[in-house]
């Protein structure tokens, strides 16, 4: 069969949606019964529904089947901006009572004449040398000691990402990730011309077999990996993990982006604290301090630190001096410290409440962490569970949009648990346990 006629296949498919002859949830037959009924190859059949994954318009779920998505897939998915649902278990951004008055108290000052004269002028993908050596006093622990040097920014995490991206892989590289993984690493490859290789996960993070085949198979130029609190799934390497992680990056000469975003919400010890010259480490304020004062940070080996410089500048990702000023203050005179303690006290009560009114089903998640990874009763599909708790004024994540590899995502959802207030939190669970308990056939997307 020609290209052209597999894709008029697939159009035909898109047209039965469009025209609601299949709706939102249908199932389409398995490949080999697709094939028979249409009188085409197995193989035939499978570039169909790949194509149709491609366009978004089914969603795969393992061992569930094609379902019928009944949207068309914009060019990367990705999580959305925050909505106006009552109850947003969707964007994760901590947001404490009582940090608004510590921040001003850091910033008091800094609407300064001299002040603003200083933090208003052309800044540097390097900023000053006082926002360095407060970035890398701010990062310093008792395993990892980051020199000033090594210190270089950006306007936010994304932007760091991308930076790294640009300066390890080359346009048409490939880049080993996490299968489920950070969103917004899909959207920020595919505008830099990279593609992303799943690498299988346990409950100990990637698997370092899983590197060395996907190595041999697609010859990766890089990994990126969450070694602390993974997002989506909340898991942590252990010690033997991230020795086994180190030692296959060595063999094979690889360069890890080290994501520790959500890092300051645990003591662990990163992987760049054992093989620093093989590690970019990529931060940001926006989780620790506010989304509204995101400073992006990286720690560069120094042999490579000229390449992710030149990747800020060439992208267009230079912090602001009014950011680098403030999150200079917030980090050398102790408010960012001080909030992360805070934080990880809040985070840890949203789990033991989670854990509590979800007991009975089943999690995954860092008990310090602010999201959990729940997979859903057999009885309800990802996509169809998000629509129904949108129903219900409940913002959530389906797997989905965590899937490195289209029609492979469980069946699960991710509930960010920091913008709730407790009440809310509370609320908001209860409701979910009981959409849990009801049949999905009993939703109606049409009411």
């Amino acid at each position: 069969m020609s290209k052209f006629e597999y894709v008029k296949l697939a159009d035909a498919i898109a047209l039965d949606i469009s025209n609601g002859t299949l709706r939102p949830g249908d199932r389409l037959p398995p490949q080999r019964n697709f094939a028979y009924d249409r009188g085409i190859a197995v193989s035939t059949a499978s570039r169909v529904y790949t194509e149709l994954l491609r366009r978004g318009l089914v969603v795969g779920e393992v061992g569930r089947g094609t379902f019928i998505s009944g949207a068309i897939r914009r060019e990367v998915e990705a999580l959305s901006e925050p909505r106006d649902a009552r109850i947003d278990f969707e964007v994760n951004y901590p947001l404490l009572p009582q940090q608004w008055a510590m921040i001003a108290k850091s910033l008091a000052g800094l609407e300064r004449v001299d002040a603003l004269e200083s933090a208003l002028r052309v800044s540097t993908s390097t900023g000053t040398k006082s926002a360095r050596n407060a970035a890398a006093a701010y990062l310093a622990r008792k395993d990892f000691a980051p020199q000033a040097e090594q210190i270089v920014f950006t306007a936010n995490g994304k932007q760091s990402l991308a930076a790294a991206l640009a300066a390890l892989v080359p346009t048409g590289g490939r880049c080993g990730v996490e299968a489920l993984t950070y969103p917004y690493v899909k959207s920020i490859a595919a505008r830099l011309g990279v593609t992303l290789v799943p690498i299988p996960i346990d409950e100990f993070g990637a698997r370092p077999d899983a590197i060395q085949k996907a190595h041999r198979e697609a010859h990766l130029s890089a990994l990126y990996l969450q070694p602390i609190i993974q997002n989506p799934l909340g898991v942590t390497m252990n010690a033997t993990r991230r020795a086994d992680i180190m030692r296959v990056a060595e063999k094979l000469d690889l360069t890890i982006i080290e994501d520790a975003v959500y890092g300051f919400l645990a003591d662990d010890t990163p992987l760049a604290a054992l093989g620093p010259d093989r590690c970019i480490v990529i931060d940001s304020l926006s989780k620790k301090v506010a989304p509204g004062l995101a400073l992006g940070i990286l720690v560069a080996p120094p042999r490579l630190r000229e390449s992710v410089m030149s990747a800020v500048r060439t992208g267009g990702w230079i912090a602001s001096g009014h950011a680098l000023a403030s999150g200079q203050r917030l980090m050398a005179d102790g408010t960012v410290a001080e909030l992360t303690r805070l934080k990880r006290i809040d985070a840890a009560r949203r789990q033991q409440t989670a854990a509590r009114l979800l007991a009975g089903y089943q999690l995954a998640a860092d008990p310090r962490s602010y999201h959990l990874w729940l997979t859903l009763p057999a009885h309800w599909r990802s996509q169809t569970f998000v629509a129904a708790a949108a129903r219900r004024g409940i913002a959530l994540t389906p797997s989905s949009t965590f899937a490195i590899a289209h029609g492979h995502a469980p069946n699960a959802v991710r509930l960010a648990l920091a913008p709730p207030s407790f009440e809310q939190l509370d609320s908001g669970l209860r409701t979910l346990v009981s959409l849990l308990g009801t049949k999905e056939e009993d939703f109606d997307s049409t009411e």
